[in-house]
């Protein structure tokens, strides 16, 4: 059977579905304590999103979720995409959202496949949804903070340096920077500060499983780059550069 996308708006049956603890499963704890992520993921936010919200079902059974975020973009202090990127964008969707102002574009924020749905286009299919999202809505363009799939096994590489690295097509290797240019987008530029997770050193240790006994740079599972450990301050702080892409549409 092949996957089905519907949007949270067309099944809000599924809404609780693609919060399962199988989908959360898919990225590492630490990502999950993002501050930021709760201007769109908290319930009374969402709301405002299930026509940008998706879900993948192959027959009964939800197996990926996707969500995106519509913003304003060229307008005052929104010319250029922001290097906060993924924290960023959020927040301006949040801004846009008090101020009544109407969005021009969107931004995908996630593309979350259990391991039973990856491959077979089905990531393909999502971005699909998306740009169909978008110009159903009468946008012209569409966004993503790329967070890319091999970039964790090489947290001490410059992202830049990371993404210069192409295979013999042109492309990078990378997988999923690999999908969306594959796919037609064009590579804006770095976000060096995408995401940012700030948590004590026992909260880290809860998220990863692991122990802290020295401060400075420490590289930990499923990060893109190595947290910055303070024993003395009693924190830590992971922050995550992404990379910015956009199809045109």
């Amino acid at each position: 059977m092949g996957l089905e996308i519907f949007t949270l708006w067309e099944r809000p049956d599924l809404r609780p579905l693609i919060f399962g603890s199988d989908l959360d499963s898919v990225w590492p704890e630490f990502m999950r304590h993002d501050p930021v992520a709760h201007l769109y993921f908290a319930p009374s936010m969402l709301d405002w999103y299930c026509d940008c919200a998706f879900a993948g079902l192959i027959g009964d059974k939800v197996v990926a979720r996707a969500f995106s975020v519509p913003f304003v973009f060229n307008i005052e202090g929104s010319t250029e995409l922001p290097d906060g990127g993924w924290d960023q964008v959020i927040r301006w969707a949040h801004d846009d959202w008090l101020t009544e102002r109407i969005p021009n574009a969107l931004s995908a924020l996630e593309i979350s496949l259990l391991p039973e749905a990856r491959g077979g286009a089905n990531s393909t299919a999502f971005l699909d949804a998306m740009k169909a999202r978008a110009r159903f809505r009468g946008f012209s363009e569409m966004f993503a903070p790329v967070r890319p799939n091999q970039k964790h096994l090489h947290p001490l590489m410059p992202m830049r340096d990371y993404v210069d690295t192409v295979g013999a097509d042109g492309f990078p290797t990378d997988s999923w920077l690999r999908t969306h240019l594959r796919a037609e987008a064009r590579l804006v530029k770095i976000a060096p500060y995408s995401m940012t997770i700030v948590g004590s050193i026992a909260d880290w240790s809860r998220w990863t499983g692991m122990s802290f006994d020295r401060s400075g740079e420490v590289s930990i599972a499923g990060a893109l780059v190595p947290v910055m450990v303070s024993l003395e301050r009693d924190y830590a702080v992971y922050v995550e550069p992404n990379v910015w892409v956009r199809h045109a549409l």
